[in-house]
């Protein structure tokens, strides 16, 4: 891959990697958020299970809005 001479070119770049770099750590948190909120589920623990799932709801919907804002960025580079 070649480095790309604009500027902007080169600030899209980085923004998208850096949102890709969110996007893991956000979906490996919310790996082991689904790990501990079914070990705890499985344990008899049945009052952590609401707000496991509200807050996986939110790191999904953290995750989706950054995969659209790398799509745009993407988009809008290749122009």
């Amino acid at each position: 891959m070649t480095v790309p001479h604009n500027p902007r070119k080169r600030g899209a770049l980085t923004a998208i990697d850096g949102a890709m770099a969110l996007i893991v750590l956000l979906l490996i948190v919310q790996m082991w958020l689904l790990a501990a909120t079914l070990d705890a589920y499985l344990a008899g623990h049945v009052d952590v299970v609401l707000p496991g799932a509200i807050i996986s709801g939110l790191l999904f919907l953290v995750c989706s809005s950054l995969y659209a804002f790398v799509v745009g960025l993407d988009r809008r580079q290749q122009e």
